[in-house]
């Protein structure tokens, strides 16, 4: 099951340009390093929000669960957690929302009796990220797979350098798709037990900040 599109995405257009397209490739390659080598993914975009004054200043990443949405785990996904095919997982579906934007939509399956009776608690009537519930546990997060799923450049990219070209594409800006990065990662205990499988779509809104003012 694919997770459902996020709300309608409103960003500041960027310009079809070269120095426009590079730097939306930069914005995507650092935010794909943060998470793939920090443990909560809530952090990673609890900094990307404030960094790129994505909302006010102090606004913190809320988890807009999608309650009600159910999903079997998969083989691989029950295979990743040391379970077998009996053992009960919970399953949750939440929006990463900084401000008014969602900047993720993320699966997670997880083994709650690898948690605490007040984790349960928590994460079956709140909307708190499970980042935030968790933190306690100490874990740290295995990468899986981690794949870009728009490259600014384009195909095109040789082309680009035509001065004719250039003068064209900056009078249009970039279609920039409703998903740019996918991940999926496993959350470790100290001792080594897996207890949540992740999957992660980042949308266009973490691209929303405005474009620097760059000389195109």
């Amino acid at each position: 099951m694919l997770a459902p599109p996020p709300p309608p995405i409103v960003a500041p257009a960027w310009p079809d340009t070269p120095v426009a397209r590079l730097e939306a490739l930069a914005m995507l390659q650092s935010l794909e390093l943060a998470l793939v080598t920090q443990d909560s993914a809530t952090l990673v975009l609890d900094d990307w929000c404030a960094r790129h004054h994505l909302a006010p200043p102090g606004t913190k990443i809320v988890a807009d669960r999608q309650f009600g949405a159910t999903h079997d785990a998969p083989a691989d996904v029950r295979a990743s957690l040391h379970v077998s095919a009996d053992t009960p997982l919970n399953y949750r579906l939440v929006h990463l929302r900084c401000g008014e934007r969602v900047l993720s939509i993320a699966e997670n399956w997880y083994v709650p009796a690898r948690l605490t009776a007040e984790m349960n608690r928590a994460l079956d009537t709140t909307d708190t990220s499970f980042g935030r519930v968790v933190r306690p546990l100490g874990f740290r997060r295995t990468t899986l797979a981690s794949r870009m799923l728009w490259s600014p450049l384009g195909e095109d990219w040789s082309t680009i350098g035509d001065g004719t070209a250039n003068r064209t594409q900056a009078a249009q800006n970039l279609t920039i798709p409703s998903r740019v990065i996918e991940n999926r990662a496993v959350l470790v205990l100290p001792d080594g037990a897996p207890f949540a499988y992740v999957i992660e779509n980042y949308t266009a809104a973490v691209l929303a900040a405005p474009p620097p003012a760059l000389d195109r």
